[in-house]
């Protein structure tokens, strides 16, 4: 019997030696790793590290950095925790009470959930925002719907101010920060931000426990830094925030709020807006609250807030691991997701966090036979996202020289769902993505990622939903689905729009129902498993596509980018921005019409008459020729290399295949500006940006798009000519690239 388990385990010594001398082939490979990935490693590390409070700063946020930086030493990487020391207030005291016409005191933490074993955590922070002002403020309540610069608009023509008094909006349409930011520029002296059920409480489904949405107590938690000017550690901008980095002090850092600012849930903010008085709200700003929402103002309804932080630094823990390429060892492929969460962070973030966990176990036994990557390959874990991309930001700006020599791509995920698969990134990978997905299975229809994609927006369409026209012509053709702009909100900021890398963020969504308890105490383990990803087939699902990506960026002999598909994506934002100018001045000049109107202006009209003090509205031309040849240009450079290497590519000798991956590694860098854009010069790259009144939504030619939008009108002719000036330098690459295929 021994002889026989001894003979046993010598053939199988010897079969795993004879692998390990075989090329697998990139089919093999993705086999190999497909069989690794593992939902059930998923439950057991998502309930391992969403069984306690993660915010910066939490003893178990640091645990989970250390379980994670043990697992994938033990997977065989070459793993790291870099630490950086940041800028993060937590709070030592929040107030917010009613104080007149009553007196009630609102505010606390959620109350434990039945069968969630986690709502009861005796150290979770209280509901708070980060990076608000303190302050203590006694004043009127005025309600401004979504709180964004059209609602601020109907609040004047109503003659309605915030001047002196607490904004309290609702979360929804805008990006949380520009709510408070912008009460402060209306001069409110605090602001509060509470969740509508109509936004994702009662009205859109059952309410947890029952249901997933959420319920009257939830509180979504969230950051309110100014993040628009940069992210980051608000003392360090531009640099990492090591120990002994140079920093801004506080009163310096331009990202920080200074009027007092709390969130709040519906069940508290309906003792607040019921007893509000004054105008009716215009159409689109009722909620579903069960009375009708006043503007508020001078009718005697009072609150009392009140917010005291900690402004310590604090450290954050990045787990940074590593396989070193074996024949391009200083091109890197990178992929990240971050591990912080406001409260338990079960579905944001960890559920993403679990999928990359996946794919490095599977890597790793890749590993284990004999596979080495041809490029290096950098897995993150980052800390510190949910408040300021922390993590991210900080290790970019630490390690920039070295990341613009080297860096090939950043792959995202924050959190999972459950439903359609979803990218958006750099449109030169918009056709490697779409063939990634198709060569993965959807759990739950037995499709392909992208044929249930193209599905959804067809059905989406006949039901009389309104998808994008570009869309709805590609699902209904059967080709690539166009992948969305990155604006901001994730770890890809820096990456992309700092250092110019290519990103690509990716995740499934649209049938779970994670965003009821986002940011809250109730975004547990118990929640997720049970509304969001039940058995995380779809974490599974996502390892599968972000891992083939990743592998086979890593081993192409060329990155397998198309960059028509990035010169038609540009030249459908010229088409936009051309439309944008046209609009503006023909909504002038209707305007100016309608002014020099009499009857307009005598009209009987139940708001503050304005028109009278209206000056003259005009949009003069904006010279958008530079860019209308510069991509001209990029279209014919792009049809041409892409051509070319159809043609050749495959045949390329050693010396040539080097030279052209030299003249397209870092061909991104060539659309930043080292200027950067107006009043924000972080943002450096001229065709992505986050807006600066849309917080996390894209802007794509943002320095031309918003100078037209604001009436910054000198600022369009100049980014008009600096964009055209990055577009024709990537055009003038790609032609070199195309001499460098063609050549003997």
């Amino acid at each position: 019997m021994i002889k026989t388990m001894l003979g046993g385990v010598c053939a199988l010594a010897l079969t795993a030696n004879a692998l390990a001398q075989q090329p697998m082939g990139q089919k093999g490979v993705e086999a190999t790793f497909d069989a690794n990935i593992s939902s059930a490693d998923q439950i057991e590390w998502l309930k391992t590290m969403a069984s306690a409070p993660n915010h910066v700063g939490s003893p178990h946020d640091k645990a989970n950095a250390e379980y994670m930086l043990g697992l994938f030493k033990s997977w065989g990487w070459d793993a790291r925790i870099e630490i950086f020391q940041v800028l993060y207030p937590t709070p030592i005291s929040t107030t917010v009470e009613l104080v007149a016409p009553d007196t009630i005191k609102l505010g606390g933490q959620e109350p434990p959930v039945a069968g969630d074993d986690t709502s009861n955590a005796p150290d979770a922070l209280p509901p708070y925002v980060a990076y608000q002002g303190d302050g203590d403020v006694t004043a009127d309540v005025v309600y401004v719907n979504y709180g964004m610069p059209e609602d601020y608009k109907a609040l004047e023509r109503r003659g309605v101010s915030v001047k002196g008094k607490i904004a309290i909006a609702r979360y929804g349409v805008g990006w949380r920060g520009l709510k408070p930011k912008l009460a402060q520029d209306h001069g409110a002296v605090g602001c509060i931000i509470y969740s509508d059920p109509a936004q994702d409480g009662y009205a859109k489904n059952d309410v947890y426990p029952k249901g997933g949405q959420r319920p009257p107590e939830a509180v979504q938690r969230g950051s309110v830094m100014d993040m628009p000017i940069y992210p980051g550690d608000p003392l360090t901008p531009g640099i990492g925030a090591t120990a002994n980095a140079k920093r801004l002090t506080r009163e310096e850092a331009k990202t920080i709020l200074k009027i007092p600012v709390l969130p709040m849930s519906y069940k508290d903010a309906t003792q607040i807006l019921s007893r509000l008085s004054g105008w009716t709200v215009p159409d689109g700003w009722q909620g579903a609250l069960p009375f009708t929402y006043h503007t508020g103002g001078n009718n005697g309804v009072k609150l009392h807030l009140a917010v005291k932080s900690d402004w310590s630094l604090k450290p954050i823990y990045d787990v940074i691991a590593m396989i070193k390429g074996k024949t391009r060892p200083d091109e890197w492929v990178i992929r990240g997701n971050h591990h912080d969460g406001w409260v338990m962070g079960a579905a944001d973030p960890l559920s993403g966090n679990v999928a990359m966990m996946s794919e490095m176990k599977a890597m790793g036994a890749l590993m284990r036979q004999g596979w080495r990557p041809e490029r290096t390959i950098v897995y993150a874990s980052w800390d510190g996202e949910e408040p300021a991309l922390l993590g991210s930001t900080e290790w970019a700006e630490e390690h920039a020289a070295e990341l613009k020599k080297k860096a090939v791509i950043y792959i995202n995920s924050d959190g999972n769902g459950r439903g359609f698969f979803s990218a958006e990134g750099s449109h030169s990978f918009q056709h490697m993505t779409n063939q990634a997905a198709a060569d993965v299975t959807d759990p739950q229809t037995g499709v392909n990622l992208l044929a249930r994609k193209r599905a959804s927006i067809r059905v989406r369409a006949y039901d009389g939903g309104k998808p994008g026209a570009a869309d709805l012509a590609a699902a209904e053709k059967g080709g690539d689905m166009p992948m969305g702009p990155l604006g901001s909100g994730s770890d890809y900021t820096a990456y992309l729009q700092h250092l110019g890398i290519p990103s690509l963020d990716l995740g499934f969504g649209g049938e779970n129902e994670s965003g009821g308890v986002y940011h809250s105490l109730y975004d547990s383990f118990h929640h997720f498993t049970t509304f969001d990803d039940p058995g995380l087939k779809y974490g599974a699902a996502l390892s599968k596509v972000a891992g083939r990506i990743v592998l086979r960026m890593a081993d192409s002999d060329t990155p397998p980018a198309r960059f028509g598909d990035f010169a038609d994506t540009v030249g459908m934002y010229l088409d936009e921005v051309r439309k944008l100018a046209e609009d503006r001045r023909t909504a002038d000049r209707a305007l100016n019409k309608l002014l020099a109107d009499d009857s307009f202006r005598l009209a009987s009209d139940p708001l503050r008459p304005v028109a009278a003090a209206t000056p003259e509205a005009r949009t003069p031309y904006v010279d958008l020729s530079p860019l209308e040849d510069a991509v001209d240009h990029l279209k014919r450079a792009a049809a041409g290399f892409d051509k070319a290497y159809a043609d050749r590519g495959a045949a390329l000798d050693p010396t040539r295949r080097a030279t052209l991956n030299a003249l397209l590694r870092d061909i991104d860098q060539l659309l930043l500006d080292e200027r950067g854009l107006p009043g924000r010069p972080w943002f450096k790259n001229m065709i992505y940006a986050p807006g600066r009144f849309t917080g996390y939504g894209a802007k794509t030619l943002p320095g031309v798009r918003e100078a037209i939008e604001e009436r910054r009108f000198d600022d369009a002719n100049t980014y008009a000519v600096r964009t055209a000036k990055a577009i024709d330098a990537y055009a003038d690459r790609l032609e070199k690239a195309k001499a460098a295929v063609e050549s003997r």
